[in-house]
């Protein structure tokens, strides 16, 4: 059956732009018509644009409630621990449902802490039935890493300086055995099998160079090249990692990415706030793609990412929340706004304009997921769109105003009225069609909370741990 949406604009993200009184014609998850001078009916000013894409995250719920707050990434990470999952399902449904309610037709899982209650299949095939409950695309990446667990280098002296109950607890949580590259792979091929399908794309997911040894990332890049499957990873986040790479690879981390077949098309890398510019040339030549998180950054002091220039030379930019928007809470509209006033230019020069800011973010961030298609509003492509109520932005409605100026002025998930994935509408006036959001956040908290006696020693612990981490990290691990 053929549906009918109509606005007063509808940005389309091709070369038509911004078109007045619109209407959307669509079945069976695809556009079949986009006209104009058809708009009818509502008094409220609405802009129709195509669905945003959360190009890197974890699906997991705000770190900040447990203690994870104005730290670095390098402590910050064994912090995130207080957080594992109590539940897969949840927790992956309540993070992908907020994304969802801001505007998000489809998020990247880099799934870095499983919840440990079930096989990591029958994990993944949870977390598959939160995407499908929520109507949200996914890419899922099981992350992987095999080296350096506490530290960018030998743990010993990190563990030296505890107690033996504090080093005890730490070496039970952290220092657990890693599976070979083969096991790795395998892994991923079984999820695959399991829940791979039109609106879920399974990826390979290292975590990240100084986590991952060469013999494994070597074999995810035989494979990839193989299958055509595409890697998700971090790379570059913080000067820690930047220091450690530029030890551990003289002749250049990111080269040594492009000599065994890694850095492609079909490789996405989170962050790259410390790449260097003939770094960001090589990324841009392969054809990968580089996913920004403003906000996560601020958060954990991790540093400001040369994403205006990276666009200069050619990169592909996409944008993610990282599990860390500024007020966590998942608004897709406001990072991408801070992203795009972060890096837009300054004075009279522009890096792009805001138009063609918000096309490339949809249309990289499709493809880092592995969705369909460009992300435009036109025949053929998949029926993936917000619908926008800029009439709440134009609060004043003094004079007429573009309506992507209003959208990147005062825009946030406020003014989200309508989400449609696939054709279906998966969310509505304020209220998710699929799951309720609501009573699932009521639920986690309380499992969270009943959770919190499991952690008595790593709370014991965490305070010399944090010492010892952070003396590492200024002294031995600068050297």
């Amino acid at each position: 059956m053929t549906e009918v949406l109509s606005a007063t604009h509808a940005f389309t993200g091709t070369e038509r732009g911004l078109v007045p009184q619109a209407s959307i014609a669509y079945a069976n998850g695809l556009i079949t018509e986009v006209s104009t001078g058809t708009a009818t009916g509502s008094q409220t000013n609405h802009l129709v644009i195509p669905a945003l894409v959360n190009a890197h995250d974890h699906a997991r719920p705000s770190m900040t409630s447990f203690g994870a707050s104005g730290m670095p990434l390098e402590s910050w990470i064994l912090r995130s621990a207080f957080g594992t999952p109590p539940d897969a399902y949840l927790a992956a449904a309540v993070s992908l449902a907020r994304s969802a309610r801001a505007g998000c037709g489809g998020a990247m899982i880099h799934y870095t802490r499983p919840s440990g209650k079930l096989p990591i299949v029958d994990e993944a095939i949870a977390i598959a039935r939160a995407a499908r409950d929520v109507g949200i695309r996914i890419a899922f990446a099981l992350a992987v890493r095999d080296q350096n667990p506490l530290v960018y280098g030998d743990s010993a002296d990190v563990l030296s300086a505890l107690s033996d109950e504090n080093r005890a607890t730490i070496q039970d949580l952290f220092i657990r055995p890693s599976p070979t590259p083969a096991e790795y792979l395998n892994r991923v091929e079984a999820i695959h099998t399991a829940i791979a399908g039109p609106t879920i794309d399974v990826q390979y997911g290292p975590a990240g160079v100084q986590w991952c040894s060469p013999a494994l990332l070597e074999a995810i890049a035989e494979r990839s090249a193989a299958t055509g499957r595409r890697v998700h990873m971090h790379l570059l986040e913080t000067i820690y990692q930047r220091q450690w790479a530029d030890r551990a690879f003289p002749g250049g981390v990111v080269r040594y990415l492009k000599d065994i077949g890694l850095l492609s098309k079909r490789l996405t890398v989170a962050h790259c706030i410390h790449a260097r510019p003939d770094e960001l040339d090589m990324i841009a030549e392969s054809g990968a793609t580089i996913v920004t998180n403003f906000s996560s950054n601020l958060h954990l002091h991790s540093g400001f990412p040369p994403i205006a220039d990276a666009h200069r030379r050619g990169c592909k930019v996409a944008i993610g929340i990282d599990g860390v928007a500024l007020d966590e809470d998942d608004d897709a509209i406001r990072e991408m706004r801070l992203v795009q006033m972060a890096h837009g230019g300054l004075g009279f020069e522009r890096t792009w304009s805001r138009a063609e800011f918000l096309s490339l973010a949809v249309r990289n961030g499709r493809r880092s997921i592995g969705a369909p298609g460009t992300g435009t509003l036109a025949v053929g492509e998949a029926a993936d769109f917000v619908v926008l109520d800029i009439g709440q932005l134009d609060r004043d409605a003094i004079m007429p105003v573009d309506s992507i100026d209003l959208l990147f002025a005062r825009g946030n998930s406020s003014c989200v009225r309508e989400v449609i994935v696939d054709g279906r509408t998966i969310y509505r006036k304020g209220k998710l069609t699929g799951v309720d959001l609501d009573a699932m956040e009521s639920e986690i908290r309380a499992m969270y909370r009943a959770n919190v006696p499991q952690f008595k020693a790593l709370a014991q612990a965490w305070k010399p741990l944090e010492g010892a981490l952070a003396y590492w990290f200024r002294h031995q691990g600068c050297c």
